[in-house]
């Protein structure tokens, strides 16, 4: 079921399906629920499985303020408080991971039965002695001139990327679905993603946590999947060998199932 639902004065597209405990999952920058849409199918036998759309994404209203990692966490905070969602599970691909840290650290261990961390590196910014970071200013201030441009470009570029062996069907309605989102905001975003670094709050995180990653590494590398493992207390790292950044799309019968036991495990 698809509903428009009204939340810090913006309209959000919303995806649910299913009962039982809450699993949310929180797309990437400039991506949408959509790409979740084999585990609307695949978890919700089991749990309540619930995928927004961030503010100026996907069908959600193109608002062209609050782009920032911690408005959408606080805007996924006022969606979960609208459907009545209490203490949810945060699966978090990409950006949507800095979402999740967001939201643990605004709202609190008890807000948050457990968290999922989806091939998303702590920080994009290539900081000195960080190894895992895929932007320069030089990198960033190119990609931005780009995406002003030549959107279309940019985007195709960035599918074939996050898939191990893309196909045509694939890439056509990925990206279709990235190229909802404007250029600006898409511009706006991606500057605030980057130069966000969460690698001193990966200690602090002190809930059950999962970490899901790609092993092909044209986009992220999995050692970055072994660097939170191994900077969260209590984690564990699972990888998908035929992945590249989706692997919930990908090899989403082995994800879903890596998600499936730990949300059970919480209950």
């Amino acid at each position: 079921m698809t509903r428009q639902l009204r939340a810090n004065d913006v309209t959000f597209s919303v995806d649910e399906a299913g009962s039982g405990p809450p699993v949310v999952l929180i797309h990437g920058w400039t991506m949408s629920g959509r790409f979740f849409r084999r585990q609307l199918e695949g978890l919700s036998g089991r749990f309540r499985v619930i995928v927004p759309d961030l503010r100026g994404h996907g069908a959600s209203e193109k608002v062209l303020h609050g782009h920032t990692v911690p408005q959408y966490a606080a805007d996924l905070h006022a969606i979960l408080a609208e459907l009545g969602v209490q203490r949810p599970v945060l699966a978090g691909w990409s950006m949507g991971a800095m979402v999740g840290y967001e939201y643990l650290r605004a709202y609190g261990r008890d807000a948050v039965a457990g968290l999922v961390i989806v091939d998303q590196p702590p920080s994009d910014y290539a900081w000195d002695g960080y190894e895992f970071g895929v932007f320069t200013m030089d990198a960033l201030r190119e990609t931005n001139e780009q995406l002003q441009q030549d959107q279309a470009a940019v985007v195709a570029d960035f599918a074939q990327l996050m898939l191990h062996k893309p196909d045509n069907e694939t890439l056509a309605w990925m990206t279709a679905e990235i190229l909802q989102v404007p250029p600006v905001i898409g511009s706006t975003i991606l500057l605030d993603q980057t130069l966000r670094d969460y690698r001193d709050f990966l200690p602090q995180i002190d809930v059950p946590s999962l970490v899901l990653f790609g092993e092909d590494d044209k986009l992220t590398s999995p050692r970055a999947g072994a660097y939170i493992a191994d900077r969260i207390p209590g984690s564990r790292l699972q990888t998908f060998a035929a992945s590249s950044h989706c692997p919930f799309w990908e090899e989403s019968d082995a994800f879903n199932d890596a998600v499936a036991a730990f949300a059970a495990e919480l209950r």
